[in-house]
């Protein structure tokens, strides 16, 4: 083993670490109080913005600067990164006058961003900085100007970016969230412009995207008897048959399960008719409810079961949700 591993003191190592996020928490803690005007300031301008959110910002800022247009782009504001030091050499034609700035900048003075500013103040673009020296440059050049400034860093040196930058970036989620609250931007929303990942097929597959329908269930009469019930099942590659009255209105609902406890009571069970055994007030779904509702309608006392009848508003069996299918599309 490492010798440097086998003088580790775990105790200091412990200390130490609780010091680091009572230092950071206490920077986030402190920023709640300086919210105003500037603040809602830099709302407007971004719900007001005809183009895109432009982030941008140098080394550890310009890492939390690329964490936030992703953020701002998933909950409703397009919004992309831009390099500074790439600004100089061409990037600054992304930016139009119907576009927001965003600039990260602890020092405010950093020299690549400080170039680019009297140019971006030329094309007429609003600034919005999120900076820890209010009379620093970038400051001066802002319309907005959001104070991440802390008392230190969690660096015992008090030199690498640390504390500031977990200021810089909540600051950053506080805006763009508060940002989304004033769009009124909702789960659906959200789900719409996520719709490979797990959230997005939970908020917009509907029971009718996967449910089976046709031949793929059953439907049998109140008289049928149980060994055409199983007869019918067994066709439909399925686990359950929806029972109908006259008027083909869902009346009841039979399981291969409930045939073979009925068969352990009565061997001539086969021989009784559907009425006589089957579920009489089911679970159901409608086709137009989403997908992870029927999930839940499946689960009973936390147990679950594997299949629910999906019926039209007559009541009339439309299809039927198995939990297989909720399984192989990711909604389980």
């Amino acid at each position: 083993m490492n010798k440097e591993l086998q003088q580790i003191d775990k105790t200091s190592v412990l200390i130490r670490a609780k010091e680091v996020l009572e230092i950071e928490s206490s920077a986030v803690a402190a920023l709640s109080s300086r919210l105003g005007d500037d603040f809602v300031r830099a709302v407007e301008l971004i719900v007001g913005c005809k183009g895109r959110l432009v982030i941008t910002g140098m080394g550890k800022s310009g890492a939390i600067g690329r964490k936030l247009a992703g953020t701002f782009s998933s909950t409703g504001t397009p919004s992309v990164f831009l390099h500074p030091a790439e600004g100089v050499h061409g990037d600054l034609g992304v930016l139009t006058q119907d576009d927001v700035l965003l600039a990260l900048s602890y020092s405010g003075e950093s020299d690549e961003l400080v170039s680019i500013l009297p140019v971006i103040a030329r094309i007429g673009v609003d600034i919005i900085s999120i900076v820890g020296n209010l009379e620093s440059t970038l400051a001066r050049y802002s319309q907005s100007v959001l104070d991440v400034n802390v008392e230190r860093e969690a660096c015992p040196f008090n030199l690498a970016p640390t504390a500031s930058t977990t200021a810089m970036l909540a600051l950053g989620d506080a805006l763009a969230l508060a940002v989304m609250q004033v769009r009124r931007f909702t789960k659906e929303d959200f789900a719409k412009i996520h719709p490979a990942g797990s959230l997005g097929r939970r908020l917009l597959l509907r029971v009718s995207d996967v449910m089976r329908t046709g031949d793929a269930i059953a439907v049998v009469s109140e008289d049928a008897l149980v060994r055409d019930v199983l007869f019918s099942i067994t066709k439909a590659h399925a686990g359950s048959a929806c029972v109908v009255d006259t008027d083909g209105m869902l009346s009841g609902f039979i399981t291969d399960g409930d045939i073979r406890r009925a068969l352990l009571k009565d061997e001539s069970a086969l021989q009784l008719k559907a009425s006589d055994i089957m579920t009489r007030q089911p679970r159901t779904i409608s086709p137009n409810r989403l997908a992870a509702e029927g999930l839940k309608q499946m689960d009973i006392a936390g147990k679950q079961i594997g299949e629910i009848p999906v019926l039209d508003e007559d009541g009339r069996p439309v299809g039927l949700l198995m939990m297989k299918d909720l399984v192989q599309a990711g909604i389980f």
